[in-house]
């Protein structure tokens, strides 16, 4: 659970540090673009920007139910970031309040997960992994995977 939060917390320090250190110089102007940027990537590689992650088992029950995908990811996965962005935003334009309509397996809090993307990968943890109803895809495009998921009910 802790080392999800690790770079966030490294690029908050980092920021604050670095905007201080502009700041006691005098300058003043950098500090105040650096410092909102060091949180604008805090943000985007914590947890906050992805649904809150079910286990594997429960993702793969859900999934058997509803017919949506199972996302397998980490934090700090920059590909995993871009799928949840550009899902994120077609699906909301899209869909409304449905952006959240994948199944997302953290793998670092859900040994099950890894094993499933161990297993998908030939040995290795190579995030994000969508399985599907035909089986699993490493780092797919975004549009492959809003066409997986079913119709809006």
């Amino acid at each position: 659970m802790m080392r999800v939060w690790v770079l966030p917390v490294l690029l908050l320090l980092s920021g604050a540090v670095l905007a201080t250190g502009l700041a006691r110089r005098g300058d003043l102007a950098m500090a105040a673009v650096l410092l909102p940027l060091f949180v604008l990537f805090a943000g985007v590689n914590s947890p906050l920007i992805f649904p809150r992650p079910v286990p594997a088992a429960e993702a793969q029950r859900r999934s058997a139910a509803d017919g949506r995908p199972v996302v397998y990811w980490r934090p700090g996965c920059t590909y995993c970031l871009r799928l949840r962005l550009r899902l994120r935003l077609r699906l909301r334009l899209r869909l409304g309040r449905d952006a959240s309509r994948l199944h997302w397996v953290d793998i670092w809090r859900d040994p099950a997960g890894a094993a499933v993307v161990r297993a998908a990968n030939g040995g290795n943890e190579t995030v994000p992994t969508v399985v599907a109803a035909d089986g699993p895809h490493t780092n797919p495009d975004p549009a492959w995977v809003r066409e997986q998921l079913p119709p809006p009910t």
